[in-house]
């Protein structure tokens, strides 16, 4: 029986130290200009580029053979995608199952809607890769990470909402005041997968003592913390080392973002991710 653990670029992973993985590319479109969220992926031109680009810019999910594709001749295959409600990706990787599967009779898929983003989908991902070399049977492990997703958080805070609210994620009224005189958007993915915008604390201090503040809200008990940052690795350092003075074992990590979650987060953007 053969595994195999596919997500949309979204994650922000490209490789996986011990069960066979992929990452099926999202794009990013500012006019004629096409950023295929890939290894090839250049995140510094795309920050370069975002920052000057002034017209209308949008981002288009993977499409049926890219994930079907993406499963290879694996028997098993569990595939993790970008939140529903700001995707098309899920629904593009349930067709895609169903499709392999009828192909392959025997083979099984299983898609998780993650209903967040970044650093929520490495941990799911990094949890199914446990629950595989645990030698957990495919049922087991359904049911498992299904649980496993409900429990765990994404919080954020963000220094623009511009390409939030240009892709009508967010109101233009709250999009507007986000960036002015330091001001920052802290929020969290919402139980159906939306932006939920918590409080607009000033300046980076107050924005980090937000971010703890809601992690504990939300149930925080001192598990394992991912971390992803656009051009911000001094903030990211500054909350990792805050939240290991409350837990000094603490798993955390850090990684930059990759193209989609860069898009989105956009410059000084911070994504967390935590086991609730």
């Amino acid at each position: 029986m053969t595994y195999k653990i596919v997500s949309d670029s979204s994650s922000d992973m490209l490789t996986l130290d011990a069960v066979p993985f992929a990452s099926v590319p999202m794009t990013i479109r500012f006019g004629d200009k096409i950023f295929v969220d890939n290894a090839d992926c250049n995140v510094p031109e795309l920050n370069e580029y975002m920052s000057s680009y002034k017209g209308k810019s949008s981002t288009a999910c993977p499409s049926t053979q890219d994930w079907t594709d993406a499963f290879g001749d694996a028997d098993c295959v569990f595939c993790v995608t970008l939140t529903s409600n700001l995707s098309g990706s899920y629904n593009s990787a349930r067709v895609a199952a169903d499709e392999y599967m009828d192909a392959h009779p025997g083979r099984r898929v299983h898609v998780v809607d993650t209903l967040s983003a970044g650093p929520e989908l490495r941990l799911v991902v990094e949890k199914l890769q446990e629950l595989i070399l645990a030698g957990k049977e495919f049922d087991d492990i359904v049911a498992q990470i299904e649980k496993y997703h409900k429990d765990s958080k994404l919080v954020f805070a963000l220094q623009s909402l511009h390409n939030f609210v240009a892709n009508g994620r967010v109101s233009p009224a709250v999009g507007a005041i986000v960036g002015v005189l330091g001001l920052r958007v802290v929020g969290q993915a919402s139980d159906v997968g939306t932006l939920q915008p918590i409080s607009k604390p000033r300046g980076d201090r107050k924005a980090l003592q937000e971010i703890i503040k809601l992690m504990k809200e939300l149930g925080w008990k001192g598990g394992k913390v991912r971390i992803a940052h656009n051009n911000n690795e001094q903030q990211a350092k500054v909350l990792r080392d805050a939240l290991r003075e409350l837990h000094n074992k603490l798993d955390v990590t850090i990684d930059h973002c990759r193209g989609l979650c860069c898009y989105y987060a956009e410059v000084g953007g911070l994504l967390v991710g935590f086991e609730g």
